[in-house]
């Protein structure tokens, strides 16, 4: 090839390579949404479908991965103003049922920005359609379908282990203790469900719901265990646990056997929700060696 064709090759292939970059240019490009995240199971989901870098702001319940944790806080889900949510311009805002109060989500359904709530649950077939409506709102089908196989063998391998424990140990959840009285987890709530899938009896499930537990009705269950949340400004300490008059006489108290773990993983009832029970699980039942869950690239950062 002479100097003279090389020059007109080298001139053809810069000017179709200028009018490609400029077709390129003049072709509207995607615009990636910003991604307010209300609930720490929600948020969980995001990050593990890897849309974390989408989200931009996520409320007081995110506490997992630490990614989210440095991103703008909204505020408490349940205490949320129109204005903190849209201060962050997001364009996609995805909500856990029961997100309020009731007047800011109003506000921001007639906002110009699409509101998704998300349904809530407390066992496996809820989880599973958390993550199938997390991946529909954003456009990730396919990467939900396989987090949703991830889980579904999770739960199945919990619940071999659960269904080959050979006793089921008295527990209690307790909530908070302001003022000297423990408010309990009963019946209907994630507390309750989260001991259920650890293999635990709920040793007050005679109450619904979230309530202060009688200092004679605590006693007369006589939990084997503690359970508490740490995290986020909890702070329920053995010590602190069992000298309340709930507790000070149960066989929980005398074998100071209180199990402490991150209120985001314990019942956020999100991806990670079979780890937390196999966990809750093997601090109840140290007779019995269960084997920990597959890793997933989604929950191998240390909780808090």
């Amino acid at each position: 090839m002479n100097v003279a064709r090389r020059l007109l090759l080298a001139t053809l292939i810069a000017v179709l390579t200028g009018l490609a970059l400029r077709a390129a240019a003049a072709q509207p490009q995607p615009v990636e949404p910003r991604i307010v995240s209300i609930g720490g199971a929600v948020t969980e989901i995001l990050f593990a479908l890897g849309m974390g870098e989408r989200v931009v702001a996520v409320d007081q319940t995110s506490r997992y991965p630490a990614a989210a944790r440095a991103l703008p806080d909204v505020g408490y889900a349940r205490a949320l103003s129109p204005e903190g949510v849209l201060s962050v311009a997001p364009t996609l805002i995805l909500a856990m049922e029961g997100a309020g109060p009731p007047s800011t989500m109003e506000v921001l359904k007639q906002a110009s920005v699409p509101v998704v709530i998300i349904p809530d649950g407390h066992d496996q077939e809820a989880v599973l359609r958390k993550i199938a409506a997390v991946a529909n709102a954003v456009g990730a089908q396919e990467k939900g379908r396989a987090l949703a196989a991830e889980v579904s063998e999770d739960f199945a391998a919990l619940d071999a282990m659960v269904k080959a424990l050979p006793e089921r140990p008295r527990a209690v959840f307790v909530l908070s203790a302001s003022g000297g009285a423990a408010v309990v987890g009963g019946s209907d709530t994630s507390a309750d469900a989260i001991l259920k899938l650890a293999g635990l009896t709920n040793a007050m499930a005679r109450i619904k719901g979230f309530k202060p537990a009688l200092d004679e009705a605590a006693m007369s269950a006589e939990p084997e265990a503690v359970v508490v949340m740490r995290g986020g400004g909890q702070v329920l300490d053995a010590a602190t646990v069992f000298a309340l008059p709930a507790f000070a006489g149960t066989p929980a108290a005398r074998d100071k056997r209180l199990v402490s773990l991150p209120g985001s993983y314990l019942l956020g009832f999100g991806p990670r929700t079979p780890r937390a029970a196999r966990d809750l699980a093997a601090a109840l039942h140290p007779g019995a060696k269960l084997p920990e869950l597959p890793s997933r690239p989604w929950s191998a950062e240390p909780d808090q």
